[in-house]
């Protein structure tokens, strides 16, 4: 039986943030996953659950009238409450988390592989659907192209093998693949909507946030720059691009989703 005290202790133990780790990778990967979210949105409420410092949620905001997050870490929630004083926020466990409402849209974004019982979590959220509302779940992909490399370099045991950074920082608790999110979505009792993947990743974390700050972007230098054409954005550009191809290429991604309804 999970002790809900020594459940949040333990949240509020990990230090990492979106905006505290790598934040130039984590903030172009998170605008690309709330663009990803919102394709899907429905109604005029949102449900964040876990919002934690408010990034992404502040990203939906503006395609909702009601926005209402909830996050197990009061530092996280008081960088949310900051950024975003015109929502509401709940310190809580999602699995603890009351209330009488019902939200058109409920996003879980990268918390499944957090939680010591994931479909049991997946049942409490989609109880607080609206009967026509959607569900939108993220988690990292154990198949991304990176974790493929760093397979075959041997910086990885295998792709579903957790780092230090990811147990010690993230508190991750296990990897998913599409299969496994799904099956997780379909024990829940939920129907899938719709699936996909955000952002095609090459490298590490550390070194696409190296690259996106230190790349050779200008055309000049040749590097990602088109010779002798009209100056553009090559950075932006690129991660646009990771962005479309990744569409086309979900299995490889960085994020894997699921979109699911009550019926």
């Amino acid at each position: 039986m999970r002790e809900p005290d020594s459940e949040i202790s333990r949240q509020e133990g990990f230090a990492w943030s979106r905006s505290g780790f790598f934040e130039g990778y984590n903030t172009v990967l998170g605008h690309y996953q709330a663009q990803a979210c919102l394709e899907y949105a429905r109604g005029a409420s949102l449900l964040d659950v876990p919002c934690g410092d408010g990034l992404l949620t502040s990203m939906l905001a503006e395609r909702f009238s009601r926005v209402v997050g909830v996050d197990a870490s009061s530092a996280h929630l008081a960088k949310a409450r900051e950024r975003m004083p015109q929502a509401e926020f709940h310190h809580a466990l999602l699995e603890d988390f009351q209330t009488g409402e019902r939200f058109d849209t409920i996003s879980m974004l990268n918390v499944l592989e957090h939680l010591a019982d994931p479909v049991a979590a997946l049942r409490k959220v989609a109880g607080l659907l609206a009967p026509d509302g959607i569900l939108i779940v993220h988690v990292p992909n154990a198949l991304a192209v990176n974790r493929q490399i760093a397979t075959i370099m041997g910086t990885l045991t295998d792709c579903y093998e957790l780092s230090p950074f990811d147990i010690d920082i993230a508190g991750h608790r296990r990897s998913y693949d599409m299969a496994t999110l799904l099956e997780h979505v379909r024990e829940a009792g939920l129907h899938i909507a719709a699936t996909g993947g955000v952002f095609y990743k090459m490298l590490s974390t550390p070194q696409m946030d190296w690259f996106l700050q230190n790349g050779p972007w200008e055309e000049g230098g040749f590097g990602w720059g088109r010779v002798g054409a009209k100056p553009r954005d090559w950075r932006s550009e690129f991660c646009r691009a990771c962005y479309e191809y990744g569409r086309r290429r979900p299995e490889d991604c960085n994020i894997i989703y699921a979109c699911a309804t009550l019926k």
